[in-house]
């Protein structure tokens, strides 16, 4: 796929007064994507502070409660483009009591800056962050040791914080990490390299993020159609037409292949893929199209279409996730709530809590409630079979959300284990 088509999604992680503010706000202002009327707006506001030069961290800090703490609070999206790559950044807050924001921004990311500063060198929350995007599998991750210009541009200390962090890293079995020395206030090795760390023969930060390869992200082995609307047209034109209307969340599929429907079963063949621009010979993830099929089964929302020759995916009323608890009111046992899991919504019950990790030091303790922010590994239990996948084969049937049966409110995210 050529790049000029892509979108990557990415977000900066850090603790506080890294500089993840300062970052996006360089590359926006480098890259020449913020309007003429932004960046008046933040000159005046930094002149009011006294400050000599533009603070460019105020182009993403846009809650009125961060501006006045001085702190980033909840996500702060940001979209631009270069002629290679279009983007969207998540700047996620620093404090340990805004993981719930961390987790949902990264849920959807290909690639998370993880900003250190190269004074204090890692510190518990860069191990924290690095825990979460392990979790939920950010497949790309580059270490942006900031700052470099307090520590007079050292080599030395930069190689001593990529040791450290390389090695805590591959106790989370992580590897596609790149390490980048930068300095956001200055702008060396972000957009242009400058002429301060001339020992450093990478890429800048926006040559990696404009070249990383994202095509293999998605997973186009096992293909998994979860059904999300059953089109049957009321009109004389289209009186015979039954279609399957979703997204493709892994795979592909073909006209003539056949496909097992779960949790049913039955198999049957695909006879036409239908988009509006025409019906395909083969559609791959992630599109939306409508499938119809050879034979007449009876088939409905939440209901699953795999490829009947490849890994099939588990169909399950019980199974263990990892959770990160959202609410601000405690998970109740005894409470039923509802997951929704792709396109089909069930009732559950929490048959488990085996632990809640501690994010700073990755300890497992044994607890009997979770708090807001908490992650732990669970059992469910719910009330109809669900389709689904281990969450590092396949994010789309291996995540799901559980939502509050009295208020509506999502209340967790989790992650098929």
């Amino acid at each position: 796929m050529n790049n000029a088509t892509q979108l990557l999604r990415f977000i900066t992680a850090g603790s506080v007064d890294d500089g993840k503010s300062t970052l996006i706000g360089r590359l926006l202002h480098d890259s020449k994507s913020i309007f003429e009327d932004q960046l008046s707006a933040i000159s005046k506001t930094s002149e009011k502070r006294g400050m000599a030069a533009v603070d460019l961290s105020l182009l993403t800090d846009g809650l009125q409660a961060e501006r006045e703490q001085g702190i980033t609070i909840d996500v702060a999206y940001r979209y631009f483009a270069t002629p290679k790559r279009k983007f969207i950044i998540g700047d996620t807050p620093g404090h340990e009591q805004y993981t719930r924001n961390m987790v949902t921004a990264a849920s959807t990311a290909n690639l998370v800056v993880i900003l250190v500063d190269a004074r204090k060198g890692v510190l518990v929350q860069t191990r924290r962050h690095t825990y979460l995007a392990s979790l939920v599998g950010i497949p790309h991750i580059v270490l942006a040791v900031n700052k470099m210009d307090m520590v007079d541009y050292s080599e030395a200390r930069f190689n001593e914080i990529c040791t450290e962090y390389l090695a805590f890293a591959a106790q989370l079995g992580l590897q596609n990490i790149t390490c980048v020395p930068l300095s956001a206030l200055i702008g060396d090795m972000l957009v242009d390299r400058g002429t301060n760390l001339d020992w450093y023969q990478g890429t800048t930060l926006m040559e990696l993020l404009e070249n990383v390869e994202i095509d293999n992200d998605l997973n186009t082995t096992d293909f998994r159609f979860p059904v999300q609307w059953v089109c049957r047209p009321q009109t004389e034109e289209f009186h015979d037409f039954r279609g399957f209307m979703g997204r493709i969340e892994s795979g592909e599929i073909a006209v003539g292949e056949e496909i097992t429907v779960l949790p049913g079963g039955r198999t049957t063949r695909i006879k036409e893929i239908v988009t509006y621009d025409g019906n395909l010979q083969r559609a791959y993830a992630p599109q939306s199209v409508a499938l119809t099929l050879e034979d007449e089964i009876d088939i409905s929302r939440g209901d699953m279409f795999v490829k009947s020759s490849s890994n099939p995916p588990g169909v399950a009323k019980e199974f263990e996730a990892m959770l990160c608890w959202l609410s601000e009111t405690p998970l109740d046992k005894n409470r039923k709530y509802f997951v929704k899991h792709t396109t089909r919504t069930a009732k559950c019950l929490f048959s488990r809590i085996d632990y809640r990790v501690d994010v700073n030091t990755l300890e497992q303790h044994p607890v009997s409630v979770l708090n807001m922010n908490d992650i732990a590994r669970v059992a469910l239990k719910v009330q109809q079979p669900l389709v689904i996948d281990h969450y590092l084969i396949d994010h789309g049937t291996g995540s799901f959300i559980v939502i509050d049966e009295a208020t509506n409110n999502t209340v967790a995210a989790g992650m098929i284990v």
